[in-house]
């Protein structure tokens, strides 16, 4: 007797700040590049997850809403990334200062 397919979805990590990203996104009606590129992270992010198909829904809806299609949106983030895009760093400047390879070592070395 075969056995029943179980659906498991599962709950990301992240769940909570990308529910708070996706209901920003919702809200543009004429999307920057920076909503741009959070959209595609986002359905990167998802792609493939067994779970939370409610942000994969909005994430189509911001999409439709802006009249784009999953390879359009990549073909424009592609160019926004090649046109020298950056993230604003989150956060205060100061606490995106300290992270990296280098962070606070001169006070370990007695420099």
């Amino acid at each position: 007797m075969p056995v029943p397919a179980v659906s498991v979805d599962q709950t990301h990590p992240l769940y909570a700040t990308d529910r708070d990203a996706i209901d920003r996104l919702l809200a543009v009606e004429v999307p920057a590049d920076d909503h741009l590129v959070d959209a595609a992270r986002l359905f990167m992010r998802y792609e493939g997850f067994p779970g939370a198909p409610d942000l994969k829904d909005d994430l189509a809806k911001a999409l439709r809403l802006w009249g784009l299609s999953r390879d359009q949106l990549h073909l424009r983030t592609r160019q926004i990334w090649a046109d020298g895009f950056r993230p604003a760093p989150v956060g205060n400047e100061a606490a995106s200062e300290a992270v990296g390879s280098g962070f606070d070592t001169s006070d370990q070395e007695g420099n």
